[in-house]
């Protein structure tokens, strides 16, 4: 099942065209990265499908209901994190979610267990000052436990990660990592390590279309290039490999930098041979030898050049 469903979504700022024709579906229970440069639409993407932004045509579906512009009864199955949540500065953490429970209908008896279990899961249960004091960090967390204190079929997080130092990062990844199958979370971002960390899925939105979609495994596995790395113990080492013949022969497709070279080939078995046969030849004794796996980088790189 689809959780969110996008069709053929338009928008445009008078002339210019931000989202264009986008299709796309996040299934249920996953960890969705929604990939794209600054500028390319994802927070525009995230606006209609809150009924914060009218889309020009398309249409889009949260839980098999249909999202209409300036309407808000689809949001009912969303938890939103902005890429700057702002809070009252003068209450505490549990004073503001007390606030956001009344204000999405929980009783109060609810309200307290499930602020109490939010806060330990965000590591603020103990932070008891105003929220004005708190981190860029301890903010964004306070704004995953507000998200998710409806318990929602969606969570939607707008770059959480872009302006966090690397401790503050990893720990909203891990508080995101530790709700997966409780609810689906799509992840905007532009941050591709973040997404290589946490994400199952992946989506990569370029001129207002997705221009590569699905598992990451699927679409590592789909555009895998046979890539063989050596890292020579001097670049000495290295003139001599390439003035072997048979080297010469079957490693046409490389690139060399330095003390490494990568090598490309249809039939990397052969290669492989070759290779060993000249390290053996030449009594060349390499640093490093390595299958290279494609990587989310490089897809990304690939598709939005």
């Amino acid at each position: 099942m689809s959780i969110l469903s996008i069709q053929n979504l338009n928008k445009s700022f008078g002339e210019h065209k931000i989202i264009n024709n986008l299709t796309f579906s996040v299934p249920e229970g996953t960890i969705y990265g929604f990939l794209g440069q600054n500028g390319s639409g994802k927070t525009t993407t995230m606006k209609m499908v809150l009924g914060l932004l009218k889309p020009n045509s398309g249409s889009i579906s949260v839980c098999g209901e249909t999202v209409s512009y300036g309407e808000t009864k689809t949001n009912r199955h969303i938890g939103f994190l902005p890429d700057v949540p702002e809070f009252y500065g003068y209450m505490k953490p549990a004073e503001y979610l007390s606030l956001c429970g009344k204000i999405t209908g929980l009783d109060r008896k609810r309200t307290k267990e499930k602020s109490e279990e939010l806060l330990s899961l965000v590591g603020l249960d103990q932070a008891n000052k105003r929220i004005g004091g708190f981190s860029r960090g301890m903010k964004q967390r306070l704004g995953i436990a507000q998200a998710l204190l409806n318990e929602p079929k969606l969570l939607i997080c707008d770059e959480p990660t872009s302006a966090l130092d690397p401790i503050g990062r990893k720990e909203i990844l891990d508080i995101l990592l530790s709700v997966k199958g409780k609810t689906t979370i799509v992840f905007s971002t532009h941050i591709l390590s973040d997404v290589e960390r946490i994400c199952d899925h992946a989506a990569v939105l370029h001129n207002g279309s997705i221009v590569l979609n699905g598992t990451l495994t699927d679409l590592k596995q789909s555009r895998r290039h046979d890539t063989i790395l050596i890292e020579f113990a001097s670049t000495a080492d290295l003139d001599r490999f390439f003035g072997n013949e048979s080297v010469r022969e079957s490693c046409r497709n490389f690139e060399r930098k330095e003390r490494t070279v990568t090598i490309q080939s249809d039939n990397i078995a052969k290669v492989q041979g070759q290779i060993y046969d000249a390290f053996s030849t030449l009594k060349i004794y390499p640093e490093r030898v390595e299958i290279l796996e494609p990587t989310l980088e490089s897809l990304f790189m690939e598709v939005v050049k």
